[in-house]
């Protein structure tokens, strides 16, 4: 470990990105805690405490809607442009035409998801503000319903937003990874001392509460290596090149598949979408009308956060988006395609249709499994916490979320892999 940091140490290239991407961090956390002037914070706060929907929410903020900060939204609009934008790329045949482009088509589509997530945030902001001034007696901002006082807020929470977008592209391009992510990791990462000295003070007040705080512990531990061992599985493909060996027997390589193809992206889609009937039920709860009244409450009493219809939603719309993603990311046929150009081909199975057939079957067979490994792993936390509290035992805040964790281990082991990638390439230029 500590000769491989001297390495890292050593690569001036490499160390140069590690620097800029923990100086893009610190910037986006310090932003985090910029509070929009004349904002009334301890109700804000207080809001975020008492609602679980609210506080699903923040965790993808990273805690700058719990702070009321410029980053109010954070990188929830660049989120939902994206789900629609892989939508459209499914129905829009011409959206479709370009996504297939390459590396030029994805910098398109980029593009176009950067530009909806203009608006959107724009009116996010305007639901947001309304959602948290509906939700307390006292006002957040006085004269929220002014136009002079709520544009400009609407303005600095867009701004915001497009600011976050600006940074995790900073740290693509001249960084370690996907920005995006490295973001969002390092707010649920922010948040965990927070939970865990809540714990450990409300364990000291009450010994009851020891149990169920040992158990979140060993829990989260266990979690960890489980989503470590599961997101790094891979069923391989064995594959034979003929002729390229003096051997009669070709060739031997392996086609990698991955169990958990889609990795964290179904998690954090299915996140923005089943906290929406939620938050819209918050909005309806001011209605005169009886109608609308009945339809909140029966929404807010379903779509809490530990309600077993959130949790089978939840469930079932991360094993929907793992099939979708990789359905957009993964072609069997185009797989198939550069095996055959390159002389090779699956043992038993013909090129072309079937070896088609074959990949596309396996795949499937991975997303299930999958797909069902990070959808149990997002619910189990909060399954957890409904049964030490049936048994009386207590219940403590979570350290981490399901959902929280396979997005930190996701972006750890990138992080790992780019930079034992810059490490072989620091390796070769010195050796050429």
């Amino acid at each position: 470990m500590f000769k491989q940091l001297q390495q890292i140490w050593r690569s001036k290239d490499l160390r140069k990105k590690i620097i800029y991407t923990i100086g893009i961090i610190l910037i986006a956390r310090l932003l985090a805690q910029i509070t929009i002037p004349g904002a009334n914070v301890e109700i804000v706060k207080s809001i975020f405490a008492s609602n679980q929907l609210l506080g699903t929410f923040s965790l993808l903020t990273g805690g700058s809607a719990s702070n009321f900060s410029i980053l109010l939204m954070g990188l929830s609009p660049y989120i939902n442009a994206s789900i629609i934008m892989q939508l459209l790329t499914v129905v829009v045949p011409s959206l479709e035409s370009v996504s297939k482009e390459g590396e030029q088509g994805q910098r398109k589509i980029n593009m176009y998801t950067r530009w909806l997530s203009l608006p959107i945030a724009f009116i996010q902001s305007y639901g947001m503000l309304a959602l948290l001034n509906s939700q307390t007696s006292v006002p957040i901002i006085p004269e929220l319903t002014n136009p002079a006082v709520i544009l400009p807020i609407m303005m600095t929470v867009t701004a915001g937003t497009v600011l976050m977008m600006w940074l995790g592209e900073l740290i693509t391009e001249n960084g370690i990874g996907n920005g995006i992510s490295i973001l969002i990791f390092a707010g649920i990462i922010s948040n965990i001392p927070a939970a865990l000295g809540q714990n450990l003070t409300l364990a000291s007040q009450s010994s009851q509460l020891l149990i169920p705080l040992i158990i979140e512990v060993l829990i989260t531990l266990g979690l960890t290596i489980i989503v470590v061992l599961i997101t790094e599985g891979e069923r391989r493909i064995p594959i034979l090149y003929a002729g390229r060996s003096i051997k009669s027997g070709g060739e031997k390589s392996n086609l990698p598949i991955k169990v958990n193809q889609a990795g964290m992206i179904p998690i954090i889609f299915a996140m923005s979408v089943v906290s929406f009937p939620g938050i819209i039920a918050q909005f309806m709860q001011n209605s005169t009308n009886e109608t609308i009244q009945k339809i909140s409450s029966t929404l807010t009493s379903h779509f809490t956060v530990n309600s077993p219809l959130y949790l089978i939603v939840y469930f079932l719309l991360i094993m929907a988006f793992t099939y979708f993603y990789v359905s957009i990311t993964f072609n069997p046929e185009q797989v198939a395609e550069n095996i055959q150009k390159r002389g090779g081909y699956v043992p038993g199975i013909r090129p072309g249709k079937q070896t088609v057939t074959f990949i596309g079957n396996v795949s499937n067979r991975l997303n299930l499994w999958g797909g069902l490994f990070i959808a149990m792993i997002a619910i189990f936390p909060e399954f957890v916490k409904m049964v030490t509290s049936s048994l009386a035992l207590g219940s403590v805040t979570n350290l981490i979320s399901g959902a929280g964790l396979i997005i930190i281990v996701g972006v750890v082991l990138d992080i790992v892999r780019q930079v034992n990638a810059q490490l072989v390439m620091h390796d070769y230029n010195k050796l050429y």
